[in-house]
């Protein structure tokens, strides 16, 4: 689907929200992003996650990890998939993914962002350590408890020796634009003036942007809605 968008466009981003690390090679993944990344100009935005449903994991054979397990081979994954981007003849030995001797070309001419979904003290170290965003989901955490997840975030990119402001926040979240619509903890509703003052609210603990999945009967007005209203008051923020 990425492909399918990004070649029918010129300048948006393209980003994987989020692929499921256990679910394929980490050298794998960084030959497919680095390919779709060339092709699209370098608009790929690489999405990653430990891993949320061990019920899939298991359907399509893979191993059954514990919530640390997933974590380190998110960590080590990231490892491949960068090494390969920037090194030839890369190895690595780890625990749950080593490569060794890896040539990857065309490698990409840039750095390719890699983003985290990612909520738990050790996952959210990770991401502080090693990524260049963070994207949770609104509605998996009380929001009261973003302030306190970025701070982890920004605690290990210190430790890291990396500056905090490097690794931007992107909350995904539906968006309905409609007056009558009831509320959810994974929502904003309302009209634009409404939206608006909720994703305020939101920017204030440590985000600085969204990925919007739109709902609602008139999901095409409601796109030219955010784009024409929506928008232009959050970039004045």
């Amino acid at each position: 689907m990425l492909t399918w968008i990004a070649a029918r466009t010129s300048r948006i981003k393209v980003a994987s929200r989020v692929l499921a690390v256990p679910f394929r090679r980490p050298a794998m993944v960084a030959k497919l992003a680095a390919s779709l990344d060339a092709l699209s100009g370098g608009r790929l935005i690489l999405g990653l996650g430990a891993g949320y449903s061990d019920q899939e994991i298991a359907a399509v054979g893979g191993p059954a990890l514990s919530p640390a397990a997933k974590i380190d081979g998110l960590a080590e994954a990231i490892g491949v998939i960068r090494g390969a981007w920037t090194r030839s003849g890369y190895t690595q030995d780890g625990r749950h993914y080593s490569v060794r001797d890896l040539e990857m070309e065309p490698r990409p001419s840039q750095p390719i962002p890699i983003w985290l979904g990612a909520f738990g003290p050790r996952a959210l170290a990770v991401t502080g350590a090693l990524a260049d965003g963070w994207i949770p989901s609104l509605g998996y955490r009380p929001t009261e408890e973003f302030p306190a997840m970025r701070r982890r975030i920004d605690e290990a990119a210190l430790a890291a020796g990396r500056r905090p402001d490097e690794i931007r926040g992107i909350l995904n979240l539906n968006l309905r634009l409609d007056p009558g619509a009831e509320p959810g903890p994974d929502s904003v509703t309302g009209s634009p003036a409404q939206v608006i003052s909720q994703l305020r609210g939101l920017l204030g603990l440590g985000f600085t942007g969204f990925n919007f999945l739109l709902s609602g009967p008139d999901r095409a007005s409601a796109m030219g809605q955010v784009a024409d209203e929506v928008l232009p008051a959050l970039r004045m923020m």
